[in-house]
């Protein structure tokens, strides 16, 4: 029995865009929030060590590396179970996650103690992955048309970016209110993104739906199977290692984290930069963050045309520039002995923002399409099994990036709670802010020359996909045979089933036979 049965899509309406975009308010807003201020309230606010603050972020990696792919893998599995044939395979997390969102306030309630802060860090990022882990999967689940997934990244990314610009100025309009040295700023700012993160689930939920699940396509019997913790433990590292068996996802992931990790050293050592090297303060740093957002926020639609046009390998390449020439110039300015209060800081934010909103929106538009490149390869379609290692891969690299800051910080002679700070600790922040940021961004684009996923490449594998389901073993055409083989990675005498990938899965009971693999 073939897996993907033809059935009338359901039309995906602005509702649905917009639901689905909201939940990127949690998605990307919480980690602006973390990544923008976190290291600022731990060592400013709480006394806590630089190092102290990175061994928080270290710990809750350990811990996510098993939960987010399980989490994935047992969404995949979960349609079989009376609670996700009543409320859905992926939205029963969904749904489950909403009354344990304000855990992200207890994260900033000042005062605490190491142990505190490290409890509470670990609780919301369990909490983060329940959530997000089985929305990402979403928008493959609810349509297979290339503009409709590339229009529902936008919608994403555009309330990410929205998030993120409220992430950089409410310190400010809570400073303003409640004084410059008051910690219950971040609790305040926790209260107010929690609330926002409850009411974009319960928007999610409500006008969402699945392939799999209340009134979408059964799953064929070989996946019509319970996974318990042991099953889904043992398929943790296995579907991590064979979704980078796919190329187009390999090299997908290599963006993704040149143009993410780049961001999360910049906002890591964003704050500490204007405050101890351009002389500014919290406020300062929080407004200047805002504006950065809002010039993310317009660069995101100018992205969103650009992909849908052109290459998004493109794309990336002149955001990448962009974000480049702006931390570059950040760091020129303070050499010069420009301060924060001068103009001339305008000029870096805004080409900061300019490349970094394209960043943010170009690989989650691709990320959309890996399932179908995969689904070529082993006849199925694995989303959770993606979605779990983009979010173990995103939170583990946003981690390792800020917790790098803090280190290297502690290393470069920065004392926690101090009003100044020595020039070797400040020119540490500095080579972390310029230097840290272009590297990555540099390994980026050198990926992405060789990343061919286009509106027009997508068409063809799709083509060839509805081929093969009908039970042809050749290409269409040369042309279609060299750029499936290039997005898979795999020889197309290889593909819908027909290679050790699948075996490998089959024999431990998780993809099951493939379709056609046997005719």
């Amino acid at each position: 029995m073939p897996q993907s049965q033809s059935v009338a899509a359901r039309p995906v309406r602005l509702r649905n865009y917009l639901a689905y975009g909201s939940n990127d308010v949690l998605g990307a807003g919480s980690m602006a929030v973390i990544s923008g201020w976190v290291l600022i309230f731990y060592t400013q606010f709480c006394g806590l060590s630089a190092g102290q603050a990175a061994t928080i972020f270290a710990v809750a990696r350990v811990l996510d590396a098993f939960a987010s792919p399980m989490i994935g893998y047992i969404s995949d599995h979960f349609g079989t179970t009376a609670l996700g044939r009543r409320f859905g395979r992926r939205r029963f997390f969904i749904l489950a996650a909403i009354p344990l969102l304000p855990s992200f306030a207890l994260m900033w309630l000042p005062g605490q103690s190491f142990w505190y802060y490290l409890v509470s860090y670990v609780l919301f990022e369990l909490v983060y992955a329940m959530e997000i882990i089985p929305f990402e999967t979403l928008a493959a689940e609810m349509s297979s048309d290339y503009r409709t997934k590339a229009k529902f990244a936008g919608f994403r990314i555009l309330f990410g970016q929205a998030a993120a610009i409220l992430a950089g100025f409410l310190p400010l309009w809570l400073i303003e209110a409640l004084g410059r040295d008051s910690a219950d700023t971040f609790f305040y700012m926790g209260l107010i993104f929690a609330a926002l993160f409850m009411v974009t689930a319960a928007m999610l939920y409500l006008f969402s739906w699945e392939r799999h699940g209340p009134g979408g396509v059964p799953l064929p019997p070989e996946q019509r199977h319970s996974a318990g913790p042991l099953e889904a433990l043992k398929a943790l590292y296995r579907n991590l290692f064979s979704t980078m068996r796919i190329r187009a996802f390999r090299l997908h992931l290599g963006m993704y984290l040149g143009g993410y990790i780049s961001q999360d050293v910049f906002n890591a050592a964003f704050t500490f930069f204007v405050i101890f090297a351009l002389a500014g303060t919290t406020a300062v740093a929080s407004g200047l963050l805002g504006t950065m957002y809002i010039v993310q926020f317009v660069a995101v639609i100018i992205a969103i045309n650009m992909a849908l046009r052109a290459s998004p390998s493109r794309a990336y390449q002149i955001a990448a520039a962009s974000f480049a020439a702006g931390a570059l110039t950040l760091i020129g300015l303070w050499s010069m002995g420009i301060t924060a209060t001068s103009a001339m800081i305008w000029l870096p934010i805004a080409l900061a923002g300019l490349g970094r909103g394209a960043l943010n929106y170009i690989p989650w538009a691709t990320y959309n399409y890996m399932a179908d490149v995969d689904e070529i390869v082993t006849g199925r379609r694995r989303e959770g099994a993606f979605a779990g290692v983009m979010t173990f891969v995103r939170k583990a690299t946003q981690a390792a990036a800020v917790a790098g800051v803090g280190f290297v910080m502690q290393a470069g002679g920065f004392v926690s709670g101090a009003a100044q700070q020595s020039h070797g600790a400040i020119l540490t922040i500095a080579l972390l802010l310029g230097l840290g940021t272009v590297a990555m961004l540099v390994f980026g684009v050198i990926v992405s020359l060789r990343f061919r996923l286009s509106p027009a490449t997508h068409a063809v594998l799709m083509r060839e996909i509805e081929h093969l389901r009908s039970g042809a073993r050749t290409p269409t055409s040369p042309e279609a045979q060299a750029v499936v083989e290039d997005l898979s990675g795999w020889r197309y005498d290889q593909l819908w089933g027909r290679n050790p990938l699948v075996e490998q899965d089959s024999a431990n009971g998780d993809l099951g036979k493939p379709v056609n693999a046997g005719h």
